[in-house]
């Protein structure tokens, strides 16, 4: 089954998009973050129109989710359910580490697990694991660097809530 890939331009850097034959999105990375497009993929702009069309408009305020189809690569139960819960997370805000762990119900030591979860995020940005802070607050790990997880929350922050659509 063929996949694609393509880039798009924006305010973080030159994104890379990955889609399977269906024109789901199966990856999504900023420069710096792990991620090519595997051998035999190809160069395709075609499938990504409305994953650019709302990427522009999420970069230009104008988005606060995303509802393109989704197909990460397989995934163990756990990753799915923190990935599940990362989504959950409402535009301009952010939750802690510990939060999300009790949002997928566990807690104490596996809450590495949830940070090793949010780290094997595949769709920066659209799955908004930008979003999840440590407990006091600070700004820690992101794949893209801790200045575009800066720069998507200060986005964030300056706008109130705005259409899907």
């Amino acid at each position: 089954m063929t996949a694609y890939w393509t880039t798009h331009p924006g305010p973080l850097g030159d994104l890379l998009l990955t889609c399977d034959a269906t024109g789901a999105l199966t990856s999504l990375t900023v420069p710096g973050a792990t991620g090519l497009p595997a051998p035999g993929t190809v160069r395709d702009d075609a499938p990504f129109a409305e994953a650019r069309r709302e990427l522009d408009a999420y970069f230009a305020g104008e988005r606060d989710r995303f509802t393109l189809r989704l197909a990460p690569p397989p995934a163990t139960d756990f990753r799915r359910r923190v990935w599940a819960a990362l989504d959950e997370i409402p535009y301009g805000t952010t939750v802690s580490y510990g939060q999300l762990a009790a949002a997928v119900g566990v807690g104490g030591p596996a809450v590495r697990a949830v940070g090793g979860a949010i780290g094997a995020n595949p769709l920066l940005i659209v799955r908004p694991c930008h979003r999840v802070v440590g407990a006091d607050g600070s700004l820690t790990g992101y794949a893209g660097g801790l200045e575009r997880k800066t720069w998507l929350l200060g986005l964030e922050r300056t706008r109130t809530a705005v259409p899907a659509g």
